[in-house]
């Protein structure tokens, strides 16, 4: 896979070895550089796009490990004791963006992935003994034998991470500068600040993207409606709607994703069409309505015949099938959300907006990590 951050790889591989020829055949020659090519796609593709930084984070800390203890100049790394879990886990979250990182890809995720894309090879990068929770980077993997010389890629292999971390981190460094900048012309030119923010909600977006960003539009437009209730009819008060984010942004926690006071309604933004997914929702929460944030130009009643279809395919029974399209309290997709975001301009609160997707933007990707 060709992609624009594969040049900086073979730039760095050039580099360290010496010779962009020797870099090309590396790359082509090394099953854990072609992994960390095909992790690193996203490098050019702005702050809204996934970066990858749990697998690749997975693999830094383990060979970073394996360079302080001097074994990329040394012999005797099959006499190590391993690195301890702790330790590991402890650095990844200290690197920028890992903050949130769990402990998934040191423990099966990254070996899952690797032989997925390369189901011919033995090795796997992660290497662990259980029973003393003590890891290994697979040395195999980092040695690479050419020319009657057995090169060594751990310094190679940080300095790609390193590239990308900086790249990701600039991207988003220069995404909240945007976000600056549509603030400052929320006033004077509300268009472009409508078409900045309609950008994010597009299809290649990255789903926390999507999630932030219908949420704060959400949030905005509910902020300014309000309802009368009381425990008598006497007693009656008014009250403002607001939206709550319950967890983090696209996390498979089994959570719901927003909640507003005092109505009680729960929200669950997803970017899938895929219905089996909108029931396993409906079933968590034992059958409480939802209404679906959906990440989709498809119209409403298009979205819910689907369901209604795939309901009636997976269960047969009329009243089952009613029974979950019940529990559907209201389906917001894209159009939606760009006109509720057109009423929120008109009401001149669109600056609100855009606080709100800096706000959760830095919570969500570590605002530490741009400065």
């Amino acid at each position: 896979m060709e992609h624009e951050f594969t040049a900086v790889i073979r730039g760095v591989l050039a580099d360290v070895f010496g010779g962009d020829k020797q870099a090309a055949a590396m790359l082509k020659a090394s099953p854990l550089l072609q992994y960390l090519n095909l992790k690193t796609k996203s490098a050019s593709r702005g702050s809204k796009s996934r970066g990858s930084f749990a697998n690749l984070y997975a693999i830094y800390v383990l060979v970073e490990d394996y360079v302080v203890q001097g074994f990329h100049e040394s012999e005797g790394y099959a006499d190590y004791d391993g690195a301890k879990f702790s330790e590991l886990f402890k650095r990844q979250r200290e690197l920028p963006f890992g903050s949130k990182l769990q402990n998934h890809a040191l423990n099966h995720r990254l070996n899952q992935e690797f032989k997925k894309y390369f189901p011919a090879i033995n090795q796997i990068p992660i290497l662990r003994d259980t029973a003393t929770n003590r890891y290994w980077i697979n040395e195999q993997l980092l040695q690479l034998e050419g020319g009657g010389d057995t090169k060594n890629l751990a310094c190679a292999v940080l300095r790609v991470i390193d590239a990308y971390i900086e790249a990701k981190q600039g991207a988003f460094k220069s995404f909240i500068e945007d976000c600056a900048n549509m603030q400052a012309l929320s006033d004077q030119d509300p268009a472009a600040v409508i078409e900045f923010v309609g950008n994010l909600l597009r299809p290649t977006v990255d789903a926390r993207v999507f999630e932030i960003v219908s949420f704060s539009i959400l949030k905005v437009d509910y902020s300014g409606r309000s309802i009368y209730w009381g425990w008598t009819l006497e007693e009656l008060h008014e009250e403002f709607l607001e939206l709550f984010k319950t967890g983090r942004t696209n996390a498979n926690d089994g959570g719901i994703d927003f909640v507003m006071r005092p109505l009680g309604r729960f929200f669950q933004a997803t970017e899938t069409l895929d219905m089996g997914k909108y029931f396993l929702d409906i079933d968590k929460v034992q059958k409480y309505p939802i209404t679906f944030v959906i990440k989709t130009e498809a119209p409403r009643e298009e979205i819910l015949s689907r369901i209604r279809e795939h309901a009636t395919e997976q269960y047969g029974v009329r009243k089952i099938v009613e029974r979950y399209m019940s529990c559907i309290e209201g389906i917001i997709n894209v159009p939606e959300l760009l006109e509720r975001l057109g009423r929120i301009s008109d009401d001149g609160a669109i600056a609100q907006v855009i606080a709100e997707i800096v706000q959760h933007s830095r919570v969500e990707f570590d605002d530490h990590t741009t400065s």
